[in-house]
């Protein structure tokens, strides 16, 4: 059976605002019973703020339903890091980190692993230099970024994301970063585990050129590419072809029916 990733800000959403027949489109894939998970590089929520959101926007969901950063970081630094750990990501997200030994938010060393997330107006000079501190003064410390995002739209316009902040940490530290959301393999293969299905079963609709369509196909799954959220005709210049393109998610039922079709096929046609 094949199963769908649903990537959320720019597919289902694009800010306070839905898409204009998302909420239909994943109602036809549940009244199916297709395997679906939402997937997002989000680090300013909670699942269930997620599943709060998505019902203003018609759809039902439950925090079973998301797969985030917060919480592959949070098992991944169960396995890995016995020591403390520095946070720098919103409040609200700290609670997938409850249970682990977490740093002062004030300190500048005694850190085992930093956690970089989406902290958006939140970040400044002495922060960013703080998550520097902590890093510099133990060059054992892992460096764990929730997601590689280089920006996003926000109502506003495009927001930087994660990814420029993990950037200027790498640099100055010459740490490796350990990437645990989109576009890394891991997290797309942590989604397909999720749903017990094969990577080629499973397919990924998503806005962003490099985080869900070219980190999904380098995890074996097909990606499909909307025109929404922070699409730009340019991204298709960039050597990186989706298996499809459709103009937003209100269209893919109609794709699913002619090139996946019914809901028992073991495979693709």
């Amino acid at each position: 059976m094949a199963a769908i990733l649903f990537d959320l800000d720019g597919v289902l959403y694009e800010g306070d605002h839905t898409v204009a027949g998302a909420a239909a489109a994943v109602e036809w894939f549940e009244t199916r019973n297709i395997p679906l998970l939402f997937l997002t590089n989000t680090t300013s929520k909670p699942r269930a703020s997620l599943v709060e959101k998505l019902a203003g926007f018609g759809i039902h969901s439950d925090p079973g339903n998301f797969l985030t950063p917060p919480v592959a970081a949070s098992h991944w630094l169960k396995q890995h890091v016995s020591g403390s750990i520095a946070l720098f990501t919103p409040a609200a997200t700290r609670a997938d980190f409850t249970d682990l030994q977490l740093c002062d938010d004030t300190a500048e060393s005694g850190a085992d692993a930093v956690v970089i997330g989406d902290l958006g107006n939140a970040w400044d000079f002495s922060t960013l230099n703080r998550a520097f501190r902590l890093l510099h003064s133990n060059p054992e410390a892992k460096l764990v970024a929730l997601g590689m995002t280089r920006y996003w739209r926000a109502s506003d316009g495009l927001r930087l994301d994660t990814a420029p902040f993990v950037k200027a940490l790498q640099h100055a530290t010459g740490r490796e970063v350990v990437v645990l959301g989109k576009p890394a393999q891991a997290f797309y293969r942590t989604a397909i585990d999720m749903l017990q299905q094969r990577p080629e079963n499973t397919i990924m609709i998503g806005d962003d050129i490099r985080s869900d369509i070219e980190g999904a196909q380098q995890a074996g799954l097909r990606a499909i590419l909307v025109g929404s959220g922070k699409f730009q005709h340019s991204d298709l210049d960039l050597g990186i072809t989706p298996d499809a393109f459709i103009d937003t998610v209100a269209a893919l039922p109609d794709w699913w029916k002619t090139h996946i079709g019914s809901q028992d096929q073991t495979g693709f046609s």
